[in-house]
């Protein structure tokens, strides 16, 4: 089986599931947008999957990203880097993002707002919600969410779009995805128009999609097991 055909073949699986589980939740599947992770896959990959009908593509790291993005600058794609965000990578990261999914200080903000002057480009940017106490995976406590949607909002070339979280490792994605569901409600309460709600993956898009995610990532389902490296 060539490689295209194993992604036609995993993105009408993952299709499916995503019809599936809206159709469960009594949403059209046309409002749930699917994000290509396509981390440590090469940028052949990123332009099959173009061919393909995908639209949307995530990655976690800047410097993976950065090359991709110069590969495949060409093809009509929203780009989103769904990694932890590091300061001294924010110019790199405004340069061709268009979403930002993982922003959870308020320096953060203010380093991305003042980047994306420098390029002249307006991203949209989410708040990471952190779901449980664990550290080193990212995310602003939910009690904090409103200051960090707060900054968003109040910059200048930064959109605040929504929010997005993680579910906790071996934890109730249901239970997880409920807690980041009253956290969207919060930051939409304060702006209407922030209604992205980036959650789920290869294992618990269904969950996600149930708790209204606008948003899935997903790597493995629809590009198989990780390759070691990327080009």
């Amino acid at each position: 089986m060539s490689r295209r055909d194993e992604l036609a073949s995993g993105l009408a699986a993952v299709r499916e599931r995503i019809a599936v589980a809206a159709a469960s939740a009594g949403r059209d599947p046309a409002d749930i947008t699917l994000i290509a992770v396509t981390k440590t896959w090469p940028a052949a990959d990123v332009r099959l999957l173009s061919e393909l009908g995908v639209s949307d593509v995530g990655e976690n790291r800047d410097q993976e990203a950065a090359a991709k993005h110069a590969a495949c600058g060409d093809l009509p794609l929203r780009w989103h880097f769904i990694g932890q965000v590091q300061r001294n990578k924010a110019a790199s990261i405004t340069s061709y993002a268009d979403v930002v999914h993982s922003v959870d200080r308020t320096v953060l903000v203010e380093a991305l707002d003042h980047n994306a002057e420098r390029h002249a480009r307006r991203i949209t940017a989410l708040v990471q919600v952190a779901l449980d106490d664990t550290t080193g995976r990212g995310g602003v406590p939910v009690e904090q969410v409103a200051d960090v949607a707060g900054a968003i909002a109040a910059s200048q070339w930064l959109t605040l779009g929504g929010v997005m979280a993680v579910a906790p490792l071996g934890a109730d994605p249901d239970a997880a995805f409920a807690r980041l569901a009253a956290a969207a409600g919060e930051v939409r309460a304060t702006d209407p128009e922030a209604t992205i709600v980036s959650a789920g993956m290869s294992g618990d898009l269904d969950a996600a999609i149930r708790h209204g995610a606008t948003h899935v990532r997903i790597g493995t389902a629809l590009l198989g097991h990780r390759s070691p490296t990327f080009g």
